[in-house]
């Protein structure tokens, strides 16, 4: 499953996920790309642990709501790497800038959503397609609960984003398939070190002692590191026939029954 010596571009990868997808596949040996929006020193410093995984890379700065500076990050990349082998979309706003139910979101918080993911990776992926060859990954994170059901309400922008974005993965599958380039998109699913810190410390336990109770079969939120290793898997050339799907990273928690407590579904 080597990735060795691949070229690679995380957008938001100074912390969470995508410093979790980062350091995996620097590990793997894969050259990594570090864009950042506003936190330079987090981005200096997530570069800094790729190369004492023994690989290299630079830092980019963008803010991906603007297709402007989409464009000037990938004219940073070919200057850079010359190539691109690998693209992952992970970028997003902070909870504040979305973070509202559908009777109170204003047009502008709803575009800080929809910006950031579905125009964003329309505007990427053309972008990226340009750099790549036959065998290029390009992969989406997304939230897949969120984005087919409507029970937090809070999360409608984002949610009703991520929907476009996931649906865009699978029009691109098709696009790229004779290029040999794969589209996917990962889930997390509820995870440390995330968009989930971000929320009131209440509403940060409630879905901690949940998911420990059950929720999550495996007993435990994600990590970034978890999250890493299946980015990391499906950009190996053993992926190559996978195109088009939403890949659940989970722990089985995309599997339970909202209508049963979890301690009767797990016996």
């Amino acid at each position: 499953m080597s990735v060795n010596g691949k070229h690679a571009l995380i957008t938001g990868s100074p912390r969470g996920i995508g410093r979790g997808i980062a350091l995996k596949l620097a590990a793997s040996g894969v050259k990594v790309a570090i864009h950042y929006y506003q936190n330079e020193a987090a981005a200096i410093d997530t570069l800094a642990q790729v190369r004492k995984r023994g690989a290299d890379g630079f830092v980019v700065q963008a803010d991906v709501s603007h297709p402007e500076q989409i464009t000037h990050m990938f004219r940073k990349v070919q200057s850079e790497f010359g190539k691109l082998d690998i693209f992952v979309s992970n970028a997003r706003p902070e909870a504040a800038a979305f973070f509202y139910p559908p009777m109170d979101i204003t047009l502008e918080q709803w575009d800080a959503a929809f910006d950031s993911q579905a125009k964003a990776f329309l505007v990427g992926v053309r972008e990226a397609v340009s750099l790549m060859g036959k065998g290029g990954r390009i992969l989406a994170i997304t939230y897949a609960e969120g984005s087919r059901t409507g029970g937090l309400q809070p999360w409608v922008g984002m949610g009703s984003a991520k929907a476009a974005l996931e649906s865009l993965v699978r029009y691109f599958a098709v696009t790229l398939a004779k290029r040999g380039i794969t589209v996917n998109a990962i889930s997390p699913g509820w995870t440390e070190d995330s968009v989930l810190n971000t929320l009131p410390q209440q509403a940060q336990d409630l879905i901690r002692n949940w998911h420990a109770r059950g929720w999550t079969p495996m007993g435990r939120l994600g990590t970034p590191e978890d999250v890493g290793n299946v980015a990391t898997l499906f950009c190996s050339e053993q992926a190559g026939w996978i195109t088009g799907q939403v890949i659940y990273a989970d722990g089985g928690a995309s599997l339970m029954n909202p209508e049963v407590p979890p301690e009767i579904q797990l016996g």
